[in-house]
């Protein structure tokens, strides 16, 4: 089997990379390329992401085809796909990062400002937090609810089918911090910096 980590240069993915190819422990090959040939024949694709909505938007759209070939991926072949933090929040329709943003629209909604309630929470919404895993998701498979998880975010996915939230985590709201749609998995906290947990929720999608 085939996984793809997509390097598109959205930032240090070196974490991912070698959580991934931890878990794998070679019975499964992980290779990082932003290369559509090898996408396209690939069983199962990460999108990761760091920094801003509208930078991994631009470096995503700066490789020629490349969004076409992950819209083919997800949408059309239906082949399982992961996102991590900005990856995860490209699903949506639209971000207010920066400046309004179009996202890849595999799932409705938008992506906007935590609302710190005047300074009460700190934004970025950085280290340990609890998940309130609210629908039997695969990527869970064998995790409890109130599982710790590692996050870095100031924006927040505000899905409008509330169907495809998997679990959410609270910092000064019931933030959405993983969905699942079908084939499509996404997550706002890093696995690859979450532990052993962590790494049990990417096992769990290599093993789909």
């Amino acid at each position: 089997m085939n996984v793809i980590i997509v390097d598109y240069g959205s930032g240090n993915i070196s974490s991912v990379i070698n959580s991934f190819k931890e878990v794998a422990n070679d019975k499964v090959n992980i290779e990082v390329t932003s290369d559509l040939d090898r996408i396209k024949s690939s069983d199962k694709v990460v999108l990761p992401g760091q920094g801003s909505f509208k930078s991994c938007v631009d470096a995503l759209n700066k490789i020629n085809g490349l969004k076409d070939t992950l819209n083919e991926f997800a949408t059309n072949n239906k082949k399982p796909l992961l996102g991590i933090c900005v990856g995860f929040q490209m699903f949506a329709d639209i971000g207010y990062e920066e400046t309004e943003t179009k996202g890849l629209g595999w799932i409705p909604g938008k992506v906007s400002k935590i609302d710190n309630q005047d300074g009460k929470y700190k934004l970025p919404h950085i280290g340990w937090n609890q998940i309130n895993i609210v629908k039997d998701s695969k990527i869970f498979h064998n995790i409890e609810s109130n599982s710790h998880m590692y996050f870095v975010h100031s924006y927040e996915f505000i899905p409008e089918d509330k169907n495809v939230i998997s679990a959410t985590t609270d910092y000064s709201s019931n933030i959405v911090c993983s969905v699942e749609k079908e084939n499509i998995f996404g997550t706002q906290f890093h696995p690859e910096k979450s532990d052993k947990i962590g790494l049990k929720i990417i096992n769990n999608f290599i093993n789909l």
